[in-house]
């Protein structure tokens, strides 16, 4: 009898376990695991060609969207163990992940929720960081690729080779105490002098740096009386020109302009000692040959090129900006215009890509030359500020000077 009781029980429980799915999934029957996305609706099963396909009910959708970790942690609970039946209608645990079959069951409305937004967040993180980009270095030879002048294939080789040769050239910014009948003072009327000669010959840019460079070189080794000086100055010039220029001035015109203080033999007596101190090295770097360089990388327009030139003669007359490499001196004359005619600190990374050279380390040299800016008009040395105070300079000395680096802070 107890065991008739006992069968009884069981196809009573298979009966009740027959009901429940009934009730569940409609006419046909689930025989195996119960979908852990919950079960469906009765028009939603309709509406879907596969009758397995089902999606969470209301309230449950409602109560794991509330929260994110409370559905990881129900997806959890769902996982281990769900009720199904064995082969002789015993109810049973079974571990879901043992048993997964191979459809291919839709993602549950709040996963799919959730994976969208997680998307779409990566997707606007990716934004963000394409917008937040660092500012892209130019490629400044590619415009002249086709010019032969412009030489682009050895472009980096040469300014590489320049950086090199440049403190070969570079004189003691100290060497004025070896002199015992001049000083920094007369120095700097000789070369501003040279400056207006320059302007009335006509001569190329070059020429004039070239000639600072020749006379510092001289003085650096030679001891030079005072009345010297300026034959020294025409001498530099006269070599200068020489190298640089197609048509040369002749003696002559050079002992005209020293109002026949010197005569041809002092001239030809000078030019072979000059040219024995150097060395006959003509070749080194000059402040003008980064100039040009720098002004390409910081694609500038005639106002700051002209402004440029105009700093960067102010420095040449200062015996002070020795100290200097004339690399750095090219490239602060560049970033003092800019700041003069943008009223801002302007150095871009391509600017600073050519000239290696940082906007914190230009800063002592470009104070230094907003300074004589600011007196160009001033005192007795004003040669340099009447050439660009002319219509063929662009009236480059009337710009204000960038006072506001002098108020940062170092």
């Amino acid at each position: 009898m107890e065991s008739t009781k006992f069968g009884q029980e069981i196809r009573s429980t298979r009966r009740a376990l027959s009901v429940i799915n009934q009730s569940l999934v409609g006419a046909q029957a689930y025989p195996c695991v119960v979908n852990k996305r919950g079960l469906s609706e009765k028009h939603e099963q309709e509406n879907q060609p596969n009758p397995v396909h089902r999606r969470v009910t209301r309230k449950f959708a409602a109560q794991i969207c509330s929260s994110q970790q409370h559905c990881q942690e129900e997806n959890k609970k769902l996982k281990p163990s769900v009720p199904s039946t064995n082969e002789f209608g015993d109810c049973i645990f079974i571990d879901a992940e043992e048993n997964k079959t191979p459809v291919d069951y839709p993602v549950p409305m709040f996963l799919e929720e959730t994976e969208t937004s997680l998307y779409e967040t990566d997707e606007m993180e990716e934004v963000e960081m394409e917008d937040v980009t660092q500012e892209p270095i130019i490629d400044i030879d590619s415009p002249d690729a086709k010019n032969p002048l412009a030489v682009t294939d050895y472009v980096e080789d040469l300014y590489a080779f320049y950086r090199k040769m440049e403190n070969l050239s570079c004189v003691s910014p100290h060497y004025m105490a070896q002199q015992l009948d001049i000083n920094e003072k007369m120095r700097a009327i000789l070369i501003d002098w040279l400056i207006e000669v320059h302007d009335k010959f006509d001569l190329m840019s070059e020429t004039l740096f070239l000639t600072v460079n020749l006379i510092d070189r001289f003085l650096s080794q030679q001891t030079v009386v005072r009345k010297k000086l300026q034959l020294v100055g025409l001498v530099a010039m006269l070599l200068a020109c020489k190298y640089e220029e197609v048509s040369v001035p002749v003696v002559g015109d050079l002992i005209l302009i020293s109002d026949k203080a010197y005569n041809r033999r002092e001239v030809l007596e000078t030019e072979r000692m000059m040219l024995n101190t150097v060395q006959f090295n003509m070749s080194f770097p000059t402040p003008y040959v980064f100039m040009r360089r720098f002004l390409k990388a910081a694609q500038t327009n005639k106002k700051i090129e002209l402004l440029s030139f105009f700093l960067i003669e102010l420095a040449l007359v200062e015996y002070e900006m020795l100290k200097f490499p004339p690399s750095l001196l090219a490239a602060s004359a560049i970033y003092t215009a800019q700041c003069s005619l943008y009223g801002v600190k302007q150095w871009s990374k391509t600017s600073q890509w050519h000239s290696s050279y940082s906007e914190d380390q230009l800063l002592e040299c470009s104070r230094m030359m907003v300074t004589f800016h600011q007196k160009a008009a001033t005192g007795k040395l004003t040669g340099v500020h009447r050439k660009y105070n002319t219509s063929k300079f662009g009236y480059s000395a009337k710009c204000e000077p960038a006072n506001f680096l002098l108020e940062t802070t170092i």
